[in-house]
């Protein structure tokens, strides 16, 4: 009942709005619904570019560590077997995953970059930085449970914000590589001697035993995405004023103003003031509007004449 009254309630205020008044209040119906759609599109499709480069950030730089392990892998560590077994020293940079982390370091001090990060992370590896958190640990169980899977993306956040990652599963392929995770006694001395025997053995072939993850923060892309969002908002509400404003004024001139004076002639003839002419200066419907008028006034003159006449012959 109540919802009826108020419904009622605001019909009747409609009905006794002046034209122009209507005409501004669908004007900013339409122009307010056409920002909201417009501005929930263009969010979403500065939020899917947003992830389209950070996506494509994280890949660039996994594929650049993956070739900077190949190239140790294939140039570097040949070069120095020898010295490995031999030396009571162990070279850090015959292992791969070594050789990305430091280069990724060296990559980081470029400020654009300080806040990336590069990850090997494993289950059980020789070196403890590179011990996998939980997190890490969940991606390589699940790499584990899907053989098929070899890659997954996704948002983590830290306590430094919010990161994209990218992780992808590392499988021992290369029996070479078991030399110094098989069994202690089949390492080089001198790996046991810097990392101990306790960590980084019982690796398999053909096993999944770490994950290669970039993390790229995705707060310094997503706030500018953002705030393109919000000036375009901005831009595209002052145009929607702008177009307003001429819109009314067109009215106004074009539509209001002429009805007016029709309705100010009509008000007149309807109190006797016969002289008083409906101007036609167009040939659109007001035009029209105001021929009739002429018209029905020429009639109404005709129609007087003609009683007064009866009248008095009578």
């Amino acid at each position: 009942m109540l919802g009826t009254r108020y419904i009622a309630h605001k019909l009747r205020f409609l009905q006794n709005l002046k034209l122009a008044s209507k005409f501004n209040l669908i004007l900013l119906f339409v122009f307010l619904v056409a920002i909201l759609i417009s501005g929930t599109s263009l969010s979403n499709l500065l939020q899917q570019r947003a992830q389209q480069e950070v996506t494509t950030k994280a890949d660039v730089l996994l594929q650049t560590m993956s070739a900077v392990r190949s190239y140790t892998n294939e140039n570097i560590t040949p070069l120095l077997t020898s010295q490995l077994e031999n030396s009571q020293n162990f070279i850090p940079e015959t292992v791969a995953a070594f050789s990305a982390i430091e280069v990724f370091d060296k990559f980081r001090k470029n400020a654009n970059y300080r806040d990336y990060v590069y990850r090997e992370a494993a289950l059980n590896p020789t070196n403890l930085r590179d011990r996998a958190d939980r997190f890490e640990t969940q991606l390589i169980e699940q790499f584990t449970k899907e053989p098929a899977n070899t890659q997954k993306s996704g948002f983590r956040t830290f306590p430094g914000g919010e990161f994209f990652y990218i992780a992808r599963r590392f499988t021992i392929t290369d029996a070479s590589c078991l030399r110094c995770h098989s069994t202690p006694d089949k390492a080089p001395k001198s790996q046991i001697a810097v990392y101990g025997s306790e960590h980084g053995f019982g690796w398999q072939l053909n096993k999944t035993v770490f994950a290669q993850i970039i993390y790229v923060p995705a707060n310094r892309v997503f706030a500018a995405a953002r705030q393109f969002w919000q000036l375009t908002m901005i831009m595209l509400f002052a145009i929607s004023v702008a177009v307003m404003i001429v819109i009314n004024l067109l009215l106004k001139r074009t539509i209001i103003k002429p009805i007016a004076q029709i309705s100010q002639v009509a008000q007149a003839v309807s109190t006797g003031k016969t002289n008083a002419d409906f101007e036609q200066r167009s040939n659109d419907e007001i035009g029209i509007l105001a021929a009739s008028f002429n018209r029905m006034k020429s009639s109404l003159e005709i129609a007087k004449t003609m009683l007064e006449r009866r009248k008095n012959n009578s």
